[in-house]
């Protein structure tokens, strides 16, 4: 038995997951940690919405001119004009197209930009109450025709049991870079799932990135539990045009439909967690995952940028 294993034998684990059976836990978390006052980046109402349902769609924060210039920038990263960091590319299952591009703000000047842009950072710093610092970003593109499906599941699982992170204290921002609408494999979100967590069922297999950014097997919720999930909160669609920004909880239930239209989806995509919230030894896994899925150390905090991006 590793020293990792009996570290978080140990630990109190208020989300234990991977277990022999799958099971339902109630939330100890707060979802929004910030009293709201009239100078916070969210309305009265929007707070309320984050917190009731687990996420919110933001309109018309970004230019066209700004849209423009971070879909160029997206462009080049996918189509191969910039060197790239090794490993921080995938591609899709069962062919080269590229699927994500991992450590955005290390590869771009632009998107760097982006991810300290008060419109982004600022208001997760709200929603979480601290100061905050980028615990994964990427790139997120789908492929007109061939784009796959990501299937529905829990970040907090994953980033609970691999990353180690202690709570529910972490938020994803997806900003369309396209637009997206019903057909062209839209996110989709469990309103108020946020605040059930499914400690799913089966062993974290050794190095199961490699396989799970790909195609997620591990640590998704049964049939039975995403039935039941969707017929007490349903289903609804992230949609817009390109430069609306999706907020969402860090335990909300989503995934998203394969794309079959020619029409291709992308997102640039930041997960802001909270200092006070830094990653441990991973819950449910025998080693980390490796940097550029889960920054660990000594946490940065985002530097609120003003002004246009271009």
């Amino acid at each position: 038995m590793s020293a990792i294993t009996d570290t978080t034998e140990q630990r109190h684990d208020p989300y234990p997951s991977r277990l022999p059976e799958e099971r339902w836990l109630p939330r100890q978390d707060k979802t929004v940690w910030s009293q709201w006052r009239p100078d916070a980046p969210l309305t009265a109402q929007q707070a309320d919405q984050f917190d009731r349902d687990g996420f919110i769609v933001l309109k018309d924060l970004f230019t066209e001119e700004e849209v423009k210039a971070l879909m160029a920038e997206s462009t080049a990263l996918r189509s191969g004009e910039r060197t790239l960091q090794e490993g921080s590319v995938i591609t899709e299952p069962g062919s080269d197209e590229v699927r994500t591009v991992f450590r955005l703000p290390e590869q771009s000047p632009l998107f760097n930009r982006l991810s300290r842009d008060r419109r982004i950072a600022g208001i997760a710093r709200f929603l979480l109450g601290d100061d905050v610092y980028i615990h994964q970003s990427r790139l997120n593109y789908k492929p007109g025709f061939t784009g796959k499906e990501f299937y529905w599941h829990s970040d907090f699982e994953t980033w609970h049991a691999e990353d180690g992170m202690p709570r529910m204290r972490a938020i994803s921002a997806s900003l369309l870079l396209t637009d997206n609408d019903a057909l062209n494999g839209p996110l989709m979100l469990m309103p108020g799932s946020h605040k059930h967590f499914i400690a799913c069922a089966g062993e974290t297999p050794e190095d199961n990135h490699r396989s799970s950014l790909k195609k997620q097997e591990v640590g998704v919720p049964s049939h039975e539990a995403l039935t039941k999930l969707a017929s007490e909160h349903g289903i609804e669609v992230a949609t817009g045009k390109a430069g609306t920004l999706v907020l969402f909880d860090c335990n909300t239930m989503h995934g998203s439909n394969g794309n079959i239209t020619p029409f291709a989806r992308s997102n640039a995509f930041f997960v802001f967690n909270a200092m006070s919230n830094q990653l441990q030894e991973p819950f449910a896994a025998r080693k980390p995952r490796p940097d550029f899925l889960a920054v660990r150390g000594e946490p940065v905090a985002i530097e609120i940028a003003s002004g246009k991006l271009t």
